[in-house]
């Protein structure tokens, strides 16, 4: 029997997207454990034991201080080692929505400090997600434009078409030089964009984020930060206008980052 591949979907006070995370992994059939992040921290579950680390969307601790701010402290100061470990293991994490605000104040994103030339400079803050500039929720269907080259965005369609419902979703950066080593590294993966995949204005862009940016990686492409949901389109019938379409097989556009992510393991990592 081949080895399975193994994501752990990581829960605390507040997630609420784990359900349709662990969906959408076990649909490429991989081996999904829902875990709450106590856990880990009693060691009852072991992060060294598997191959993806899925921070799923909602609102932990109810985004009190900001957006995943605590979720990200707790990874930062009493999961650090193993996170550590986890990443140099060549092994793929992604977070979504609140995920990736966790990944993005925990320093993990955009991961461009050199932690083995300095342990200090690898835990300041290099971007954050702030408050839309509309000063509300925002809740709608939005276009993306996918770039770069990562793992998880592998033979994605140009422009996909995923939903966002977020208050703290503008992405900006500490200084000009993280968004030129970003582009410069290929590590922008989504960019807010109108149906035509030109650039656009709100509420195209929902928050306000700098250059457009919806979803980042880190250098090595395997850490995948989004503010849109794609768990959320994973079926075809899940498109807001599914009956108007031609339909072209049971997957929405967000299902391909699932797949990406379980083949990833297949070859690399089994």
């Amino acid at each position: 029997m081949p080895a399975a591949v193994k994501v752990i979907v990581l829960r605390t006070a507040g997630t609420n997207c784990d359900e349709e995370t662990v969906f959408a992994f076990q649909s490429f059939g991989a081996r999904v454990d829902r875990v709450h992040i106590n856990r880990l921290f009693h060691q009852d579950v072991r992060l060294d034991d598997y191959h993806i680390l899925a921070i799923p969307g909602g609102f932990t601790y109810g985004d009190d201080i900001e957006s995943g701010r605590i979720l990200a402290n707790e990874l930062r100061l009493k999961l650090g080692p193993d996170m550590d470990r986890f990443i140099r293991g060549g092994k793929l994490i992604i977070g979504i929505c609140n995920g990736f605000q966790v990944l993005v104040k925990s320093g993990i994103l955009p991961g461009l400090a050199d932690k083995k030339a300095d342990e200090k400079e690898s835990l300041v803050r290099e971007a954050t997600l702030t408050n839309n500039d509309s000063g509300k929720f925002e809740d709608r269907w939005c276009y993306l434009k996918a770039e770069g080259k990562s793992v998880w965005t592998q033979g994605l369609e140009p422009i996909v078409y995923y939903p966002v419902a977020h208050a703290e979703g503008k992405f900006v950066v500490r200084d000009k030089d993280v968004l030129v080593k970003m582009n410069g590294n290929g590590q922008v993966a989504f960019r807010y964009c109108n149906a035509q995949g030109k650039k656009t204005g709100y509420p195209g862009n929902p928050n306000g984020s700098a250059e457009d940016i919806a979803g980042i990686t880190d250098p090595t492409g395997r850490i995948l930060g989004l503010m849109p949901h794609p768990e959320r389109h994973f079926s075809f019938i899940q498109h807001p206008f599914w009956t108007r379409l031609q339909h072209s097989g049971p997957y929405g556009h967000g299902a391909k980052i699932f797949e990406n992510g379980v083949n990833y393991v297949k070859r690399t990592l089994l």
